[in-house]
């Protein structure tokens, strides 16, 4: 949810992102929510780990960190409305970042049109609005489900990527994608062949999340080539946090918690938000991002074992079943994408060469066309 500061608010800092062999650290920060669900298969593609020791343990542990993230969420989105939750939650993310903020600003400033709009869309779509998403799942629905259906962030992201960065995708990708979608509605229904719309509202707000976390993945991974790491979390959040204000403002929505929810929240933000964000990107840089791979799967492990064991969570053998097709599908994408010499998708190895890619097919004036089509 912190997509991938995912996992989004996911929890506050999930925004880590998630796109096969496409993901960048500046691009991820963008992506997930705070505390939105880890970055599922982002780690492929970031090349080479660096000297000093392998971390997929540590990989390992932040993905378990955005997979207990329902300890608190689950509770908090049956108290209060999910704005609330998420407004205040966007407020702890905004002042822990906010010595990164001044900076940030004043790059956003000399930066492109087209890198502008796209902060606005991560920070109001990526981060507000797709964690209200994911928070409203958890009251519709149960603790597993919103979170395990995050791990379609990255086949949603490579889609987005081939229409607004002008990536190539090749036919095998749907040997992925299609069991992966199979799995996910699996997973997402009790009774898979009988759905109503009541059934259906947890998961489309869960796909929800999911589409705008990955869009923030695609869009960030063209941010990057004017904007850093920092900049974009601080971005995120911040401008999450005004956006949620305004909406909470204008829908009359109330913001008062009590002194037992404070603590909770504050925990969200900090341990599948910014402390599973850090630890993550710190560990990727010793990691080969095949064993990354595998250990990101100690997320959605992790939140069925916590829904399971502490939230009353009773999943079905359809269920079961769907778990174990989308988490292939998603692990084998990430293994086809390292292994292959002709992958999936085929990506640029620079964002400046993406965004440059993106600019040459549009129009400067057209600032709507290129909001939905461009980074």
């Amino acid at each position: 949810m912190t997509a991938p500061l995912s996992q989004g608010s996911g929890s506050a800092s999930h925004e880590v992102c998630r796109a096969a062999r496409s993901a960048a650290p500046a691009a991820s920060a963008a992506g997930s929510a705070p505390g939105a669900p880890g970055p599922a298969a982002g780690s492929a593609g970031l090349g080479r780990p660096s000297r000093g020791g392998d971390r997929t343990w540590l990989v390992a542990l932040a993905a378990s960190f955005w997979g207990i993230s329902s300890i608190w969420r689950g509770p908090l989105s049956r108290q209060y409305p999910s704005l609330t939750v998420v407004f205040w939650e966007h407020l702890v993310l905004t002042l822990l970042t906010l010595w990164w903020l001044i900076p940030a600003v004043r790059r956003l400033r000399a930066a492109s049109l087209r890198t502008q709009l796209s902060v606005l869309v991560i920070g109001a779509g990526s981060s507000a609005l797709a964690t209200v998403l994911f928070t409203a799942a958890f009251r519709a629905g149960d603790p597993i489900t919103p979170q395990v259906l995050q791990k379609l962030q990255p086949l949603i992201a490579v889609a987005l990527a081939a229409v607004i960065l002008r990536e190539r995708v090749r036919a095998t990708y749907a040997w992925f994608a299609i069991p992966a979608l199979v799995g996910a509605w699996l997973m997402a229904f009790a009774s898979p062949l009988s759905v109503s719309v009541s059934s259906a509202q947890a998961a489309l707000l869960a796909l929800g999340a999911a589409s705008l976390w990955a869009a923030g993945t695609v869009l960030g991974r063209a941010a990057r080539a004017e904007l850093t790491f920092a900049d974009l979390t601080s971005l995120r959040f911040s401008i999450g946090f005004v956006t949620l204000a305004i909406t909470a403002t204008v829908t009359q929505t109330p913001l008062a918690i009590g002194w037992d929810a404070a603590g909770n929240i504050v925990l969200l933000a900090l341990i599948p938000g910014l402390l599973a964000l850090v630890l993550y990107y710190r560990a990727l840089g010793h990691t080969p991002a095949s064993r990354a791979t595998l250990a990101e799967l100690a997320f959605p492990l992790s939140a069925v074992v916590v829904g399971v064991a502490f939230l009353g969570a009773k999943p079905t053998g359809s269920q079961w079943l769907g778990f174990a097709i989308l988490l292939a599908a998603v692990v084998g994408l990430a293994w086809h994408e390292q292994r292959s010499s002709a992958p999936a998708v085929v990506v640029p190895d620079d964002a400046r060469e993406a965004l440059a890619t993106a600019g040459a097919t549009h129009s400067a004036g057209d600032t709507a066309y290129a909001l939905e089509r461009s980074p």
